[in-house]
């Protein structure tokens, strides 16, 4: 376990019938990855949920790790391969931002074990799951940094912003549809919005100083500026 990743061997059956027993496969591997963790899972495991003899899962796959990387790989292509398709059409990053996060939550919804899929890589296969948030950090650094030159963002670090962004999908979507589905999600990707907005709006610069001091109660001020006086030395009490 946690052998260094080479890059899954894809060049099985090209076959229709040979394409649509890979995929069973790997759909069968992604929910019994995820519903029992790489540890417990076994290939017999996968084979039964994909009504696929046990034999022929080596004619596409030499060991469970195999399959497990390419279960990983296969989720990060598709995920970004439907963001980059539903983000085409956007007229400004801004947009982009948006319709990207909206897309990610869908993805989550359909595939509610991705989370526990690849937060497992880093410890089956720690190449593999660096890769999956490179190659998302690549895209996204590619994109943003043609959005500063359009002067539709503000100059920053295009990869540290590009992770700053995708931890704000990673953990609404862990809260707002993995733990518990909420059906006023427009509510949260306002919220995003408004943040991302605030510190990517290039027409609007980021305020020097946003804390303002605490509001002062009337009663606090006048006994700020009105200290109590202390009696005459001597005088009665």
């Amino acid at each position: 376990m946690n052998r260094p990743s080479t890059s899954p061997d894809r060049s099985g059956p090209v076959t229709p019938r040979g394409q649509k027993t890979r995929a069973k496969l790997l759909k069968a591997a992604e929910s019994v990855f995820g519903e029992k963790g790489y540890e417990r899972a076994s290939i017999a495991d996968i084979t039964r949920k994909g009504g696929v003899a046990l034999g022929t899962f080596y004619v596409y796959f030499p060991d469970k790790q195999s399959i497990f990387v390419e279960v990983v790989d296969e989720l990060g292509t598709r995920l970004r391969r439907l963001i980059g398709e539903a983000t085409s059409a956007c007229s400004g990053r801004v947009d982009v931002e948006r319709e990207g996060l909206r897309t990610f939550f869908e993805f989550v919804r359909q595939h509610p074990n991705l989370y526990r899929v690849v937060r497992q890589a880093e410890f089956v296969d720690e190449a593999c799951y660096r890769r999956y948030y490179d190659r998302f950090a690549k895209g996204y650094v590619t994109g943003l940094s043609r959005a500063m030159e359009d002067g539709e963002v503000r100059r920053m670090d295009p990869e540290a912003l590009a992770y700053c962004l995708m931890g704000i999908g990673d953990f609404l979507g862990m809260r707002w549809v993995l733990w518990e589905e909420d059906p006023g999600l427009e509510r949260v990707l306002d919220t995003a919005m408004s943040l991302i907005q605030h510190g990517l709006d290039a027409r609007t610069p980021a305020p020097r100083n946003t804390v303002k001091a605490a509001p002062v109660s009337k009663s606090k001020k006048k006994n700020t500026l009105r200290p109590t006086r202390r009696p005459a030395r001597g005088a009665r009490s």
